[in-house]
Formats: C-alpha cells, structure tokens, sequence
C-alpha cells in the first residue's frame, strides 16, 4: 500500500492538525501542506477551516 492511499479519509491526529497549524501559521501554500501531511489538498484545506485555521496561498 502506497503513502498515498494508507490516510485514505482517515481522521486527523493532534499532532497533524498541530503541524497543520504550523504551516499554515508561516505562510506555507496549500499545495506544500498538502504534501508535507501526506494528505489531499482537499483534505487539508476541509481539515483547517474545521479547526479555524486559515491557509494564505490556497494554490
């Protein structure tokens, strides 16, 4: 099973959401998020407006 497939809509941890924060906190892009996560973007993107974060560059 690839890196890919193995979060397949699995639900968040503490310390992804945490590291989401993060990220989005410098300023870091969607797209960079997304795969420093091993995440879709789409998933990411659901993931901090769930929690109130805001992502700067959503592409």
């Amino acid at each position: 099973m690839s890196d890919k497939t193995a979060k397949h809509k699995q639900p968040w941890k503490p310390e992804e959401l945490q590291k989401l924060r993060t990220l989005a906190d410098k300023g870091k892009g969607l797209k960079e998020i997304a795969k420093a996560l091993n995440r879709t973007e789409e998933s990411t993107k659901d993931a901090a407006k769930q929690h109130g974060m805001t992502i700067g560059k959503l592409r």
